[in-house]
């Protein structure tokens, strides 16, 4: 199978930030502009996520969305103060094809169902931050890695799927931002586990992390 490549850019106050380890996010320019570049790279898809919305309790941002969704070639999804079926349609209707959901997945799973019912698994999908303790053991996290949760990545993985998701990002909060390299073992645990595609997000630096 051919990979993807899908560039996940962090939105925050209309603007692009980058961070590392999910925190000391910066600002790195216009998100039309960085459109308009991977226009001409044709990567596969593009995901947005707003780091702050359900942080904030913020909605999304429509305004903006319609004007990414406008300007964009390819495959769109975006993540970030998602909390009901009404909102994805709202999402979906500004042309975004998927939605990516992370906290809300963990505090109302059966929002996922009730979504993956109405809008149809390939709409959905299931967004894990995971995070290595010093004894080797990885927990999720969700609202922007502030918070803990009772799952470890191979258990919400499976349950996500069981919930009718039609993919999942697994995001290492360790290596974020570091330019380091994929945690393979965490997104090899993930991907072994379940039967749905696995997007593995958070370190990787060159080509040579994709087929590592």
């Amino acid at each position: 199978m051919r990979h993807r490549i899908i560039p996940v850019l962090l939105l925050k106050d209309n603007g692009l930030y980058k961070g590392k380890k999910f925190k000391d996010h910066k600002y790195i320019g216009d998100p039309i502009n960085a459109i308009k570049i991977y226009n001409e790279k044709e990567v596969d898809e593009l995901v947005f996520l707003d780091i702050t919305a359900s942080k904030e309790g913020k909605s999304p941002n429509f305004e903006m969305l319609y004007d990414i969704a406008s300007e964009c070639f390819m495959p769109l999804a975006y993540g970030g103060g998602i909390t009901s079926p009404e909102m994805i349609r709202e999402i979906i209707g500004v042309g975004i094809e998927k939605v990516v959901i992370n906290s809300e997945a963990v505090r109302h799973p059966q929002m996922i169902k009730k979504s993956v019912d109405y809008f149809g698994s390939s709409t959905i999908v299931g967004s894990i931050d995971a995070k290595k303790n010093l004894f080797g053991n990885y927990s999720v996290y969700i609202n922007s890695g502030l918070e803990k949760t009772k799952y470890n990545p191979v258990e919400w993985a499976i349950e996500l799927e069981k919930l009718g998701v039609g993919e999942i990002i697994i995001n290492s909060i360790d290596k974020d931002g570091t330019l380091s390299g994929y945690d393979y073992e965490l997104v090899n645990h993930v991907a072994k586990a379940v039967n749905v595609p696995v997007i593995a997000a958070g370190g990787a630096s060159s080509l040579f992390d994709f087929v590592s």
